[in-house]
């Protein structure tokens, strides 16, 4: 069992930026990949960035590349998403997300998720 707790949402204005961090439970954490998704009002929930369990492989959605960075520290269980050059479409509910033993893009191979944060950039 893996519990995820994200932090780090807020309002900002357009062009700034925040960093998520999602911190995970659990002895194993570097035997997941992990991922971070979003879910805008009456949208369905996509994923914006994944990260392998431990070589580093990454991938960005199309809408974020070049503007957000996905990272992790292992020793610290935590998994973190630099968002920069904020624009008012970021706005969403941000969600971590851990695969067993996988990189993967697909939501539905995601097995523990966290609670969500909520990222409001106003123009």
């Amino acid at each position: 069992q893996v519990q995820l707790v994200e932090s780090g949402g807020g309002s900002v204005q357009a062009g700034d930026s925040l960093r998520l961090s999602c911190a995970a439970s659990g002895r194993t954490f570097s035997s997941y990949g992990m991922g971070w998704f979003r879910q805008g009002p009456g949208k369905e929930r996509d994923i914006v960035a994944a990260i392998s369990p431990s070589d580093g492989r990454t991938y960005y959605a199309n809408s974020v590349k070049g503007r957000f960075t996905i990272s992790r520290d292992n020793a610290k269980n935590t998994v973190y998403l630099q968002m920069n050059s904020l624009k008012p479409e970021d706005t969403a509910v941000y969600f971590c997300a851990a695969a067993a033993l996988r990189f993967t893009i697909r939501t539905a191979a995601y097995d523990y998720w966290g609670q969500g944060t909520q990222v409001t950039v106003s123009s």
